[in-house]
């Protein structure tokens, strides 16, 4: 994996108010600490914010979502005490409507459908693999996808997720034959160069946890040639 790219001073703010703060994560990007002691994304906003306003003492900041550290793309994070338990019932509740954009090296069965399935974790592997009955350990897993564009080499696809399952975007396209660009652990054929995999936390909708306002916020994809021909 590359080595974390953001920092205070070129982060990418997506929106910001007093309550939350919206950031398009890089590939390569953790969003919270972890064994590899890499410094992770919360840890860099809450440098910006103590930086930009001048905060004494210590930032708060929640996390009520993450990204697998090789998917880019929206994350929220929550600026106050208020926000952040109202945001984790949003996320737990599924009223965050989550879209991702995923490049994938075949062509799907269908130019779109919707896939019912049942995850199972390998705590060991630290990967799910889908199963199309429930079966022991598993959850069930829910997403909508659409053919959006072909590529010269690609597929491009738009993914609604309707659950939220480790690695569920991953390990339901590589079970129906369609494996992310880049994503050697769900069966891509070769890495990307810089770790990160063609997976992309495209948009997301809700309602804001303290001002009840409608927020639609889309992030632009990473600057590289196959996401710029999207």
């Amino acid at each position: 994996m590359s080595k974390i790219i953001s920092h205070p001073k070129n982060l990418q703010i997506l929106y910001e108010d007093n309550h939350l703060i919206v950031i398009n994560k890089r590939p390569g990007d953790i969003v919270q600490g972890d064994k590899t002691g890499d410094k992770p994304l919360s840890e860099v906003v809450k440098q910006y914010i103590k930086e930009k306003y001048n905060k004494p003492g210590n930032v708060y900041l929640g996390v009520p979502h993450r990204l697998d550290r090789p998917t880019s793309g929206i994350v929220v994070f929550a600026k106050t005490s208020k926000a952040l338990p109202r945001l984790n019932k949003l996320f737990a509740d599924k009223e965050a409507k989550k879209t991702y954009w995923a490049i994938v090296k075949n062509s799907p069965p269908k130019d779109f459908d919707t896939l019912t399935q049942w995850l199972r974790r390998n705590t060991k592997q630290n990967k799910s693999y889908a199963n199309n009955k429930e079966v022991i350990d598993s959850k069930k897993a829910v997403l909508d996808y659409r053919l959006v564009k072909k590529l010269d080499n690609y597929f491009l696809l738009e993914i609604d997720l309707k659950t939220g399952r480790h690695h569920q975007i991953r390990a339901q396209l590589t079970s129906i034959g369609c494996p992310i660009k880049g994503d050697l652990k769900y069966g891509s054929d070769r890495s990307n160069k810089d770790g990160s995999i063609h997976l992309h936390a495209r948009k997301l909708s809700f309602i804001h946890p303290v001002k009840k306002t409608a927020l639609e916020i889309i992030a632009p994809t990473p600057d590289d040639p196959v996401w710029n021909a999207c």
